[in-house]
C-alpha cells in the first residue's frame, strides 16, 4: 500500500453550489470536478499521484505549523503557516454566481501577514479524470489548459506565470502586508482584476453570512451544527435543487479495499434526510427547491405506478452507469476507482418512507402540497401499499441476493403513516381504509417476523438472527417508543455487537451474505450519531452526551466528516458526507433539548 500523502481528514472544502474543491492543509487543491460536481475531474491527485492533477501553493518554509480555518459562518477557507520567519495565509473560495452562463471560478489569495517568504505555485490540471492529454500554453499573461473534446481552462494571476511541463508555475517573494491572487476557471475569463476579485470576495462572504443567519439553532455545539449545515448547503445544487450524497468519488471505505463508490449523485433517501435537517434549522427554501427537483425526477422516471429510482443525477437524469477508472491507482492503492453507481438500478423500498417524511415536514414548515404533487403522492403510496412485502437491496445497497430487510419494512410503514397524516391534516382525498390497512399489516409483519424471541431483540432480516445499525431509526421515526422494553433490548444488543468507543458499524459483514463484496469497512459515522440520539431518547442522557462528545472529537479540525471512521477515528470514504452531517444535526438538536432539563447522573 502506498504512503498516503494527504489524508482525507486533512482537507477542507469550498464551493459555489455548482461544484466543490478539496483543499489540503499543505495548500494543495488535489480534488476538483469542473464545471459541475458530477463533471469529470480536473484535479484528482487525491486519488492517484500528483500527476492526476493538482494546484499547489505554499511558502518555502520548513518546520512550521500549518492550520486551516473557515472565516466565521462561511465556506471561505484559510490555510495558514506559522513559524519563526513569519505568518503566511491562503484564502480559498469560489464566488457565488447567479448567472448560469458564467462557469465556476476558483480564487486563491496568498498574503504575507508577518515576515517575508518565497512561495512556489504549480497548477497542473488533468482533464477527464486524468484520462485526457492536457496541454498548457501561454496566452498573454495567462496560461490556458486544453485537451481534445474537453473544456479549455485558464489560470490568471497578479504575478508572472511560466509554462513548464504542461503546468503553470510561479516563484515569487512576498513581504509583510503584500498579497498575490490566482484565478482558475473558464478560458473566457479575463485577467485577474483586483477590483473584481475584491467584489467577488465581499459578495461571497456576504452570501454565506446572510445564509447562516437564517438558522434558528441556538443550542449547544452551535459551531458544529452550523458547520454541518454549511457543508450540506455546499452539496446543494443552486440550479437543480438536488443534494449530492458527498462531494467526491472513489475514496475508500477500507484502505486498499474495493468499496470505493461515486457519491456525486442525489440519493432520494439522503437528500430527504438532508431536507429534514435543514428544515429543522429554519432553511425552508431548500425544501421547496428539493420538492420541485423530486417532481422532475418523477417525470423522468416514466413509471406509471410511481416507482422511483434509488438515486438520480443532480440534474434529475436517470442513468448513472458505473465505470472503473483503470488509469487511477486510487487513494492508498484502493482499487477500483469508480464513477457512476449501478445501485441506481436496484430496488430499495425504504426510499418512499424517507421521501414521504420530508414531504410531510415540508408541508408542516413550508408551503402546502400542490394538487399535482398530491396526485403523485397518492400514486406512490398506492404502489407502496401493494409492494411493501417484496425483497429488496436495502438501505446499504447490498450487491448480493435481495432480502426482506427490517429497515425497508419500517420505511414503507413511514410512507403510509406520513401520507395518512398529511391527507388528514390537509383534508386531501385518499383511500384511507386501504392505506390504513396496509400500514397495520406492515406493523404486524415487523412485530411477528422481525422480532427474534430467542435472542430477545429485533433482527435485520425476516426470521433472521443478526443486527443492523439502520434499526436505530425505529424510534427516531416513531415506529416504536424510545423506552419500549423490546426496543431497549435491541439497543443494548446493538451496543454489544456493533458499537466500539461510540463508533457504530453498519453490520457484521461476515454475518451478512447479501453484502456481496469482499473486504471490510470502517464504522459508519451517521449510524454513530443515530446511536447517540437513541440513547438520548431512551433517557440515557449523560451516556448520550459523553458518546456525542467522543464523536465530535473525531471530526477533522474544520468540523467536517467523511462517511466512516477507521479504528483510530480517522476518516474513510467520501467527504464531506451529507448523511453524517445531517445525523449530527439531528442528534445535537434532540440531545441539547434533553440536556436542558435533565439532571440524572451517569458514570462512564
Amino acid at each position: 500500500m502506498s504512503k498516503i500523502k494527504r489524508p482525507i481528514e486533512d482537507h477542507g472544502i469550498i464551493g459555489d453550489l455548482r461544484t466543490c474543491a478539496l483543499v489540503a492543509n499543505d495548500g494543495t487543491i488535489d480534488y476538483l470536478c469542473w464545471p459541475a460536481l458530477d463533471s469529470p475531474s480536473v484535479f484528482a491527485a487525491l486519488l492517484d499521484s500528483d500527476d492526476a492533477g493538482l494546484f499547489s501553493l505554499a511558502p518555502e518554509w520548513k518546520n512550521v505549523r500549518r492550520q486551516q480555518l473557515y472565516l466565521p459562518d462561511t465556506n471561505i477557507l484559510q490555510t495558514r503557516w506559522l513559524g519563526a520567519e513569519g505568518v503566511a495565509e491562503i484564502t480559498d473560495y469560489m464566488p457565488i454566481c447567479d448567472d448560469a452562463k458564467k462557469l465556476p471560478r476558483l480564487i486563491r489569495r496568498v498574503k504575507m501577514v508577518r515576515g517575508t517568504a518565497w512561495f512556489r505555485m504549480r497548477c497542473a490540471p488533468r482533464h477527464d479524470y486524468a484520462r485526457a492529454k492536457t496541454r498548457a500554453q501561454a496566452e498573454g499573461d495567462c496560461i490556458d489548459f486544453y485537451a481534445e473534446n474537453q473544456p479549455t481552462l485558464r489560470l490568471a494571476a497578479t504575478v508572472p506565470l511560466t509554462c513548464e511541463a504542461h503546468a503553470a508555475t510561479a516563484h515569487f517573494e512576498l513581504k509583510s502586508g503584500e498579497h498575490v491572487e490566482f484565478e482558475f476557471g473558464n478560458q473566457e475569463d479575463e485577467r485577474v482584476n483586483a477590483v473584481d476579485t475584491e467584489t467577488c470576495f465581499e459578495g461571497t462572504i456576504n452570501y454565506w453570512r446572510s445564509w447562516s443567519k437564517k438558522s434558528n439553532y441556538n443550542g449547544r455545539w452551535q459551531e458544529m451544527v452550523q458547520r454541518s449545515a454549511l457543508a450540506l448547503k455546499l452539496l446543494t445544487s443552486s440550479q437543480h435543487g438536488s443534494i449530492a450524497a458527498a462531494a467526491t468519488f472513489g475514496l475508500p471505505e477500507e484502505l486498499g479495499g474495493v468499496r470505493n463508490w461515486d457519491y456525486r449523485a442525489s440519493w432520494i433517501r439522503d437528500a430527504s434526510f438532508s431536507m429534514y435537517a435543514l428544515m429543522r434549522l429554519g432553511y425552508v427554501d431548500e425544501a421547496k427547491n428539493f420538492t420541485r427537483w423530486v417532481g422532475r425526477c418523477v417525470e423522468n422516471s416514466h413509471h406509471d405506478e410511481m416507482r422511483l429510482q434509488v438515486m438520480y443525477r443532480l440534474d434529475s437524469g436517470i442513468e448513472l452507469h458505473e465505470i472503473e477508472l483503470l488509469n487511477l491507482s486510487g487513494y492508498a492503492d484502493s482499487r477500483p476507482v469508480r464513477i457512476g453507481n449501478d445501485a441506481w438500478q436496484q430496488t430499495q423500498l425504504d426510499i418512499y418512507g424517507e421521501l414521504m417524511d420530508a414531504v410531510y415536514l415540508a408541508n408542516k414548515y413550508g408551503e402546502a402540497i400542490s394538487e399535482r404533487g398530491w396526485q403523485h403522492v397518492a400514486q406512490m403510496i398506492d404502489m407502496v401499499s401493494e409492494s411493501w412485502n417484496q425483497p429488496d437491496a436495502g438501505i446499504w445497497e447490498m450487491r448480493g441476493e435481495p432480502e426482506h430487510f427490517l429497515h425497508s419494512r419500517l420505511m414503507c410503514w413511514v410512507a403510509l403513516d406520513r401520507a395518512l397524516r398529511l391527507g388528514m391534516k390537509r383534508s386531501l382525498p385518499m383511500p384511507y381504509a386501504r392505506w390504513d390497512k396496509a400500514r397495520s399489516e406492515i406493523r404486524a409483519d415487523i412485530w411477528q417476523n422481525f422480532w427474534n424471541a430467542e435472542r430477545g431483540h429485533f433482527v435485520s432480516t425476516r426470521h433472521g438472527n443478526h443486527l443492523d445499525a439502520s434499526m436505530l431509526l425505529m424510534p427516531l421515526v416513531r415506529f416504536v417508543g424510545a423506552t419500549d422494553p423490546e426496543w431497549l433490548a435491541t439497543l443494548d444488543a446493538i451496543k454489544r455487537e456493533l458499537v466500539s468507543d461510540g463508533m457504530v458499524r453498519r453490520y457484521n459483514i461476515d454475518e451478512t451474505p447479501a453484502d456481496g463484496l469482499t473486504g471490510s469497512e470502517g464504522s459508519f459515522a451517521a449510524c454513530s450519531f443515530w446511536y447517540v440520539e437513541c440513547l438520548a431518547r431512551a433517557g440515557r442522557i449523560h451516556e448520550a452526551h459523553f458518546e456525542f462528545e467522543k464523536l465530535l472529537s473525531y471530526a477533522n479540525p474544520l468540523g467536517l466528516y467523511a462517511e466512516e471512521f477507521d479504528n483510530h477515528g480517522r476518516a474513510l470514504g467520501n467527504m464531506p458526507q451529507a448523511l453524517t452531517h445531517l445525523a449530527l444535526i439531528s442528534a445535537a438538536f434532540f440531545l441539547n433539548r434533553k440536556l436542558s432539563g435533565e439532571v440524572t447522573l451517569w458514570q462512564p
